[in-house]
Order: structure tokens, then C-alpha cells, then sequence
């Protein structure tokens, strides 16, 4: 006779005969306390501060608080859970909390806060009406859980794997901290015509030059603009808009094709390789290369900067996304909740730059730093994807499988 097996699909080899995992509600495994004495009185946050105020949410550290009063310290680790998003953070140091739509989380005898944690990320709710989820709806969700052994078992493995993923994680923001930082000094500062950095060989090749955009962007105009969505088709000519272009790269995600007869008919708008597009309203600045894939592409509500004479276009990508670049772009960014700029307001747009060939050093050199960045990101996203399918095996699911 079958019976359905509540067990992981993989299974360390010490608990291979321990029997069946159970069904326990969550409020059989966690606590929870309401956050009302830990709330934090100041938002005037500072890094020089020591204890951090938290939301459940992405931004996780809110900032930083002198308050020496009411900061949660007992019985760490905590699971803290936001009562109308759902959005969990497991948190294994002291703190202060900024909302009072939260809730403490920590475990009952006989289980442990970080399995408990784990399980909660493995199940699948989608919020609907603004109400409060904890008592309601999650405290008496029932999930599978093994004896307290196993549980430890299982969130030292995920816990080491956590650890790697920040180690990973802390070199990629090294990474990008560090392209900044350089960034800020292979550009001149607002006023200046020389960098603070600059390659040996360019040591004695005189000052940058400034001239208006159009100098070296000869043809700087608007994509089409208008409703193309008559013309979309499954297999037609790329059809690149702002959603596609993003930290200064194509990003082919959701990308759309137009019809042939369509591309033909906007000529103004349609790609050659080497040329920059920028987005012109909403995320203004953002800005990418057009490659040898996307030459021949169109492109909608995008400024298309075509460039002129010797001109190395991932040069002006690099020092748009300097800081110096993006505050000379705010300039001529108008709008209050949607920001705009103007292909016209582009082409005038005084920009310092050096020789071809001192673009080309400097390119080349921020380049090199992306490849790293990329082959970093990669990485850590490669991990994560690594603890995604482990916890998948790790943990079985209510509707298991039948076994034999």
C-alpha cells in the first residue's frame, strides 16, 4: 500500500532513517513580540552611529541611531516580519525598528530560527488586501519541519552557504566602490581641465579640451516617439526603449520587434554600432553603447547621439555615469516627478574631454573593471541560484510525492 512520505528529496546520511518530517504550524515553532518598546524616537540617522534601525523590507538597514534606549538585544537571533508586505529579515545582532507594522519573531523549544527562516522563504503567498498577515494568516500556516537535530543540521549548511554569498557579495560592492572612486578621479572636477589621475603617457598632453556635445556627437536627436504598438511582431527588427537600457548596457530583457516596414519608415531613429543611447525621460542619464548585435536596431523615446571624427563612444557612456557626468546631466534635467531632458538641451551641453586616444586609455581601463564587476556578479548570482535549488531538496513540501 502507498503512503505519502514527508521527506526531503535530499537528506543528510546521519537522519536518512529518522522517519517522516511533521506538520507543525508556525506558531508552534515562533513567537513574536510587537516592536512598540524598540521603536526608534530620531530618524536624524548617521553612519557615525552604532546601532542600525531596521525594516523587514529590501532596504533592511534604514540607517543608523545615537538612541541608547529600547534596542533589542535578548534571545538573538530573530526572524523580524513586516505584518502587511510579508517581507522577512533574519537578524543576529542588536537593533532599533522604525515601524510598528512588525513583528519580532523567535523560536518556541524545539526549533530553530534559522531553519524556521528558511522555511518561511520557501512559501509561496501572494499579498493581497492591506491587512495585517501574521496572527491572521501565517501563525496557523502549517509547514513540514524534522526533530531539532535535524533542523541544526540543515540551517548550519545554509548558514555557511549564507556566509559565502556575503563574502561574494562584499567583493562586488568593493568592486563598484572602487570604479567610483576611480571614476572620480580619471574625470576633471566641475571647473577643472585636468584629472587627478592620469596615465603616465598623457602626463605632458596638456589640458582636457571643452566643447559642446554636438562637437563630437554630430547627429543627436530623439528615437521615434509615439505609440508602436500597431506595429510589434514576434520576429521583426529590435526595438529598443528605456526599460532596456540599464547601468550603462543593453539589457535585452522584454525587449520588442517592429515590423520591417515600420523600421524602415523611421529612419531617424534606426542604430548604427558606436552609438549612444540615452534615456530621455524618467531614469534620465542612463545610458549604453550600441553593439555590432543592435546595429540596425530602432529605438523609442531614447536620445541617439551618433558619433563624429575620432570620438571613443564608451568614453562619454563611462563619464556619463561619473559622478561629474551625472551632475553636469541634472543640469539639464527638468521635472519634478518625472524627469526629462531635451535631445536640444544635449547637443549644447559643455563637456570636457581629452584627445582620442587618452579616451581610449581610459575606456579601456574602466572596461577591464567592468569585466571584472560582471564576471563578479555572475558569481555571487550563481550562488544564490545554488542555494535556491538546494533548499528545493532540502525541504519537502506539504503535497509531497506518493512512496512506495
Amino acid at each position: 500500500m502507498s503512503k505519502v512520505r514527508h521527506v526531503p528529496k535530499l537528506r543528510f546520511p546521519e537522519f536518512q532513517e529518522a522517519g517522516d518530517w511533521e506538520a507543525r504550524t508556525l506558531d508552534s515553532l515562533l513567537d513574536y513580540q510587537q516592536p512598540t518598546a524598540y521603536l526608534v524616537s530620531d530618524t536624524k540617522y548617521s553612519n557615525t552611529y552604532k546601532t542600525p534601525v531596521l525594516t523587514a523590507g529590501k532596504t533592511f538597514i534604514l540607517g543608523y541611531t545615537d538612541e541608547q534606549h529600547g534596542i533589542f538585544r535578548e534571545n538573538l537571533p530573530v526572524i523580524i516580519f513586516d505584518d502587511f508586505t510579508t517581507a522577512t529579515q533574519f537578524v543576529d545582532f542588536p537593533f532599533k525598528a522604525k515601524s510598528s507594522a512588525m513583528k519580532i519573531l523567535q523560536a518556541r523549544n524545539g526549533a530553530n530560527i534559522k531553519f524556521a527562516y528558511e522555511a518561511i522563504q520557501m512559501i509561496s503567498y501572494e499579498v493581497g488586501a492591506h491587512e495585517r498577515h501574521w496572527i491572521s494568516t501565517f501563525a496557523p500556516m502549517s509547514i513540514l519541519a524534522p526533530k531539532l537535530s535535524e533542523q541544526q543540521k540543515i540551517a548550519d549548511c545554509l548558514a555557511s552557504l549564507d556566509e559565502l554569498i556575503t563574502l561574494e557579495a562584499q567583493k562586488l560592492d568593493t568592486l563598484k566602490t572602487h570604479k567610483k572612486g576611480l571614476m572620480q578621479q580619471l574625470f576633471p572636477a566641475e571647473g577643472e581641465t585636468l584629472p587627478k589621475l592620469r596615465f603616465p603617457e598623457f602626463q605632458d598632453a596638456g589640458e582636457w579640451e571643452s566643447k559642446s556635445l554636438d562637437k563630437y556627437f554630430d547627429k543627436i536627436r530623439n528615437g521615434f516617439v509615439g505609440t508602436a504598438t500597431p506595429y510589434y511582431v514576434a520576429d521583426g527588427i529590435p526595438y529598443l526603449q528605456g526599460k532596456n537600457i540599464k547601468q550603462g548596457k543593453i539589457d535585452p530583457t522584454g525587449l520588442v520587434h517592429i515590423s520591417r516596414d515600420f523600421h524602415k519608415s523611421q529612419n531617424k531613429s534606426q542604430l548604427d554600432a558606436a552609438d549612444v543611447l540615452m534615456v530621455q525621460s524618467g531614469h534620465v542619464g542612463e545610458c549604453a553603447l550600441v553593439s555590432e548585435q543592435f546595429s540596425g536596431s530602432n529605438c523609442h523615446a531614447l536620445i541617439v547621439l551618433s558619433p563624429c571624427g575620432k570620438v571613443d563612444s564608451r568614453f562619454f557612456v563611462h563619464y556619463f555615469y561619473s559622478p561629474q557626468g551625472q551632475a553636469r546631466i541634472f543640469v539639464i534635467t527638468t521635472g519634478n516627478t518625472i524627469k526629462h531632458i531635451l535631445a536640444s538641451d544635449l547637443r549644447v551641453l559643455e563637456i570636457t574631454a581629452p584627445t582620442f586616444e587618452e579616451q581610449q586609455q581610459i575606456a579601456d581601463c574602466l572596461a577591464s573593471l567592468d569585466d571584472l564587476i560582471a564576471a563578479q556578479t555572475q558569481k555571487l548570482a550563481a550562488l544564490k541560484t545554488q542555494k535556491k535549488g538546494l533548499m528545493q531538496q532540502l525541504f519537502p513540501a506539504l503535497d509531497a510525492e506518493v512512496w512506495p
